[in-house]
């Protein structure tokens, strides 16, 4: 055999829960744990290539938007002004996502340490929470969802050089185009000069590196903490049904309570540190994501086949952006409200009146699971995910009916 299958590790530390979308962060500047590290030269460093990146990326934004609005107000190009309005929409989710972590940045460390806290630091402790399951199953929706997401970021960008340098070295042709993966406004002549078209090509490539990543970090971050929070409800769920009040005394079955709601209660409570920090981001990520589905839609629609393969990519990867959100919020709905029906299915029937009081309180705190819940939106499920494809339909059907009349 050329390769052999990856042996599962016996350990997994919380770093390796998290090395993932924190060391992938660090590629453009951002590093969550700067006020920690002792390297001042370093953590100075960082923010100024974060800082340079932004500003470089909010550039090519407003040049994009100053291309939308010329050809939004011509009717005979609508079909050139949507093209670039999944762009827009992109950008603004990654704007909003990094200004949303940055506003935010010590409470999700905080949350990041809490969650350290109540990790499983043993091999038996993690076996009883199958943490390689976890970390196996998250790994593989990361990789995927990151792979389809910067595909797409370059596609665009490096489509048109590898096109234009297949067209002029091997295939014949006398110019060399310069076009970009982009459409957008430049208030120079970004063509004739040679050097002038390299500088500002590798600029808007860069621009769409680091809008891929912020906008794919902050998923990722919420992947690995709910991940790791369904863990813990599926914990509390399966100890609580495999307990026996019967094999105990009745003061070992009220301290088994008692720490069972400690336990639960804290896990409850980082719930809402998650809804604190991400809920905004999740609302605006829905609604710009509705958009960018329905304008990518349009451009598959109603383009030729070079761009219908790009926009496929775009659509796709926005899709399952949503769509693993959605996912991961009904897992965490599911695990939790595991929880009351534990409780009713243990063995309970030989404790006495206080033990049974404790299941009473969990059973009724199971009827509100906990979820992830942006303003204005129902608990984040699989029902939001068809709300949101529901906007996205509504959207390109009024987009296709103003084009086509």
């Amino acid at each position: 055999m050329f390769w052999r299958k990856k042996k599962q590790r016996d350990e997994y530390t919380f770093e390796d829960l998290t090395r993932f979308p924190i060391t992938f962060y660090k590629t453009i500047g951002e590093d969550l744990y700067s006020a920690r590290d002792p390297n001042r030269l370093r953590r100075y460093l960082l923010r100024f290539y974060l800082v340079l990146g932004f500003i470089n990326f909010n550039a090519y934004v407003v040049g994009e938007i100053a291309y939308f609005i010329v050809h939004i107000l011509s009717t005979t190009t609508l079909l050139e002004a949507t093209a670039v309005a999944p762009c827009i929409g992109f950008s603004f989710m990654s704007d909003f996502k990094q200004i949303g972590m940055t506003a935010n940045r010590k409470a999700l460390v905080q949350l990041l340490d809490d969650l350290c806290e109540i990790f499983p630091m043993t091999k038996e402790k993690q076996l009883a929470y199958r943490v390689a399951y976890y970390k196996s199953h998250m790994t593989r929706i990361m990789w995927l969802f990151t792979c389809l997401c910067m595909t797409y970021t370059s596609s665009f960008s490096f489509y048109p050089a590898i096109k234009s340098t297949i067209k002029y070295y091997f295939m014949g042709s006398e110019i060399f185009e310069r076009n970009y993966g982009f459409p957008i406004l430049y208030p120079y002549d970004a063509e004739t000069d040679i050097t002038v078209y390299w500088v500002t090509y590798w600029g808007l490539a860069h621009c769409a590196y680091v809008a891929g990543v912020s906008y794919v970090c902050v998923d990722l971050l919420l992947i690995t903490i709910i991940t790791q929070l369904t863990m813990h409800f599926n914990y509390l769920a399966d100890t609580l049904e495999s307990y026996d009040g019967d094999a105990h005394s009745d003061e070992e079955n009220l301290k088994f309570a008692q720490n069972f709601v400690v336990y639960h209660s804290r896990t409850l409570d980082i719930c809402e540190d998650v809804n604190k920090i991400f809920s905004l981001t999740i609302l605006w990520n829905f609604i710009a994501a509705s958009l960018v589905i329905c304008f990518a839609g349009f451009q598959i629609t109603a383009s030729n086949v070079e761009d219908i393969v790009l926009y496929f990519i775009f659509f796709s990867a926005s899709l399952v952006q949503v769509f693993v959100v959605c996912f991961y919020g009904d897992e965490m709905i599911s695990s939790s409200s595991r929880i009351g029906e534990s409780a009713f299915n243990h063995n309970w029937l030989g404790c006495d009146s206080r033990y049974k009081q404790i299941m009473r309180y969990i059973m009724l705190r199971s009827h509100k699971p906990a979820s992830i819940r942006p303003p204005t939106f129902p608990p984040i499920s699989f029902n939001t995910f068809m709300k949101v494809i529901s906007m996205s339909y509504q959207f390109f059907a009024l987009l296709r009916t103003t084009y086509y009349g």
